[in-house]
């Protein structure tokens, strides 16, 4: 019996994540809705990163391996398979990450029933816990973005979906691809395509399901746990200023300021504490800098900064 044809890619970059791989991998071989292929991008993994993708290939031929012989970053090694694409839906599963058995299955069908342009599930973290991991709960500010279900939304509607500004927890028709592509040579380079993929979009979904759990790092190894890095911090700042300035340029004010009032709660506060400690005063400098530009934003005057910290705080 011929297999049926796949209606999504699911690209995979990853870059020395031999030691979670096979569980991002298993997750997809676990997945309800069988109709699926894989674009495995090793970004010049310099451990056996490839060696499982490559035997993954080998055992199935839902997957395809893409190799850098040197990293080129997240935003390269997704264009990479975003250019292979030829499914009518394409999404992202980052190699240490583990999608939900019934992730793909609801987000297609979904997409399938609305015809919107892309569709936004929920995620939680999976933190280390000896030597497991435990899936948290879905965060507050996850919520407000993808609970209840909406669907054939918009940002006039629902501004407060621009709280979730990850690449992996979405599905999109592909086409909805054609001139959108990630930045290069940065890191948070999702941040901004979120922004710009709610702007774009006719219409989109959100669904409250689990579709992906977010492993943290024990090793602090991964590019959201190295903050205090000051270079690292520049690129973060920036997409932060890049997502607020695709809205505003969108016309999108509601949408500014719900982002505002989480960058408020959610990033000002742990900048602050690594600032307050920092060896080098040019980080102090570059977050005060931020908080200036942040306070100008006509929006600021619509928010409630020390209410949305302390609520952060609390969560």
């Amino acid at each position: 019996m011929t297999a049926p044809a796949p209606i999504v890619t699911m690209i995979v970059p990853g870059r020395d994540i031999a030691t979670f791989a096979p569980a991002a991998l298993d997750s997809l071989r676990a997945q309800s809705e069988h109709r699926w292929r894989a674009i495995l991008v090793d970004d010049g993994s310099t451990d056996a990163t490839g060696s499982i993708f490559a035997d993954a290939a080998r055992s199935d031929p839902r997957f395809t391996v893409v190799r850098h012989e040197s990293s080129r970053g997240l935003g390269a090694a997704r264009n990479a398979g975003l250019a292979l694409v030829d499914t009518p839906y394409v999404g992202f599963l980052d190699g240490d990450d583990e999608l939900t058995p019934d992730a793909l299955a609801r987000l297609t069908a979904t997409l399938d029933e609305t015809g919107s342009d892309f569709v936004a599930g929920a995620y939680v973290r999976l933190r280390p816990h000896g030597d497991t991991y435990t899936a948290g709960r879905v965060q507050p500010w996850v919520a407000a973005a993808t609970d209840p279900a909406r669907s054939r939304t918009t940002l006039a509607h629902h501004p407060r979906a621009v709280s979730n500004i990850v690449a992996w927890s979405k599905v999109s028709r592909t086409t909805f691809w054609s001139d959108l592509r990630f930045p290069e040579g940065v890191a948070y380079e999702d941040q901004i395509v979120a922004q710009e993929m709610y702007t774009r979009a006719r219409s989109f979904d959100v669904i409250p399901d689990v579709v992906v759990r977010w492993r943290i790092r024990p090793d602090g190894t991964s590019i959201t746990q190295g903050k205090s890095q000051l270079p690292v911090l520049r690129d973060y700042l920036g997409a932060l200023r890049g997502g607020i300035r695709v809205l505003q340029d969108a016309g999108e004010s509601p949408a500014v300021t719900a982002r505002l009032d989480l960058i408020l709660a959610m990033d000002v506060p742990s900048l602050l504490d690594i600032a307050a400690s920092h060896d080098d005063p040019a980080y102090a400098a570059e977050v005060a800098g931020f908080i200036d530009e942040l306070q100008a934003l006509p929006e600021y005057a619509d928010t409630s900064p020390d209410e949305a910290i302390a609520a952060a705080l609390s969560w």
